[in-house]
Parts: C-alpha cells; structure tokens; sequence
C-alpha cells in the first residue's frame, strides 16, 4: 500500500518557509504522495443562512497548480496529486497545460485527480455551467488524455474543438493518470468506466466494503481488472486515537487498497509542526508501513 498524506490546505498558512518544510517533511518521513484539495472562491455566507457547504470565504485554498510548480522544486521524491480539481468549472485545455508542466517539473511524479464539484457559486463566478458538469467531464477526459499523449490534436466534440494544435512541452508520463473521486451511483459507474484511479470517502465497515464490493462488480462489467485497479482511501486524524488509525489503515489494507492518505486537519493542529508531528506519528503507529 502506498501511504501518503492530506495536505493541510485550511490550516498551514501562507508562508513559503513552512509550506516548502511540511513538504520536505512528508518526504523525508518516507511518505509516498501528498494530495491537496482544489477550490477556487470560497462563498460569503453572511446573506446566504441555508448554506450546507463543507467551505465557504473564510476557506483558505493554496491554488493547486502553483502549488505543485513551487512544491516540485522542493522535494525529489513525493508524488503530487489534487484530490480532486473541480475540473468542469475550469477549461480543460488549461488544465491539460498545467498538469503536463507540473509532470515535467516533478520528473513524472504527479497524477491528475478530478471531480465534479458541489459548490454551484463558484462555477458562476469561474463562467462554467453547473447543471451539465457530469456530462461535460467525460468529454474533458477525452481531451485531456489527447492533448497528454499526441504532439498535435485535431478534435472536435460537443463542448471543445482543438484545431491541429498541441501541447509543448508534453509530460513525462503519456498520459498522467487521471484519477477520479466521487461517492453518487453515477459517479461510481463513471469512475469505473473511464478513470484511472479512485479518491474514495470509504470507510473501513460493512458498508465501505458492500459499497467497494459494488464498484468492483462495475469494473468486470466494464471489461477492467478489479483486482488491481487503484483506489485511495483516508484516515482522518480528528476526533481519533493513534489506535484508530492504525486499526482504519489497517482495515483498508484488508479491503484491498492500493494507496491511503492520513488527514490531519481539524486534529486540533495550531502550527505546522504541529502537523509535522501528527504524521510522524501516524508514521510510527500504522501498520501499513511494515
């Protein structure tokens, strides 16, 4: 299993200095990858009181792709991955060209998690349409993987049209694997049918595993190896002891699991050492590192 981290988008801050050393430290703890979450805009809530959304204004988002240019320079070894770009509010064409420059930078070490989203002001503010984003991701896909593994591409779809035009530099890695995360049937079924990967919410139960039983059985429909095929599961650090961790880990490793990340947001966390400290510790506890 390969064991990564969350990176702590809402709490690490603003200074260089300690994003580059929580980086660095992630790496040097021998963990495999680092996933950071996308958002764009965050909403004002004052006006809006039947707000449900997990973020809003005061969400603090480190941009994904700026991120990994800067995060590229500072490590040599830890595999970079959002998880997941919110891929039908943004252009797919632009998102091509920064996943291929973060590949290049990183020497191979990224993979480009997507989903569709919920949060319907910030597909307004973006000039995206909200209502057709499950059907216009797949034809994103189509045009990502195109433009990751052809010099030039001539497409034309519903929603994109390429006119002989390519990417240059292309990435290392033709095509990055294209990851998807999403837990709705449909969503599930797609994943199963056109993603890479999948960036699970499971959880390690009876009905994280009737449910992991079930996208397995779309997998053989969909003619794919469900044996093999990766899937990411997480253990939060909030409101749990090292015991539990450890015992979550390590029944994803029993379901399966290619890869887990450990989250170590809302832990009670107030520096980055703090972090720091959480996930040396989940290091030293989890089985999986055997």
């Amino acid at each position: 299993m390969r064991v990564g981290v969350v990176f702590p988008q809402l709490e690490i801050g603003t200074d260089p200095a300690k994003v580059k050393a929580y980086a660095q430290a992630v790496e040097d703890l021998g963990y495999a990858h680092l996933v950071a979450f996308d958002h764009v805009l965050g909403a004002d809530i004052s006006t809006r009181p039947a707000w449900r959304g997990a973020y809003n204004a005061t969400s603090m988002f480190h941009e994904v792709f700026v991120l990994f240019g800067f995060l590229a320079a500072c490590t040599t070894r830890l595999e970079l991955a959002p998880a997941v770009v919110i891929l039908p509010q943004r252009q797919a064409v632009l998102v091509a060209k920064q996943a291929a420059e973060v590949d290049v930078l990183t020497k191979g070490r990224t993979r480009l998690g997507v989903g569709l989203g919920w949060n319907e002001v910030e597909y307004e503010a973006l000039g995206e349409k909200f209502r057709d984003r499950a059907r216009r991701i797949e034809e994103q896909i189509e045009v990502l993987r195109l433009l990751f593994t052809k010099e030039v591409v001539d497409y034309k779809g519903r929603w994109h049209r390429i006119d002989r035009a390519g990417l240059n530099p292309l990435p290392v890695q033709r095509p990055i694997p294209i990851w998807m995360g999403g837990n709705a049937d449909a969503a599930v079924r797609r994943i199963a049918r056109i993603a890479d990967g999948w960036f699970t919410h499971l959880q390690p139960d009876d009905a994280g595993r009737a449910r992991l039983a079930e996208f397995r059985s779309h997998l053989r429909e969909a003619s794919r190896d469900a044996a093999t095929f990766p899937i990411e599961g997480r253990v939060a650090a909030a409101k749990r002891t090292p015991d539990d961790w450890a015992r979550i880990a390590q029944g994803f490793a029993d379901m399966g699991m290619t890869h887990l990340e450990f989250s170590t947001m809302g832990a009670g966390c107030a520096t980055v050492d703090d972090h720091i400290a959480l996930i040396r510790r989940f290091r030293e506890t989890a089985p999986v590192f055997a």
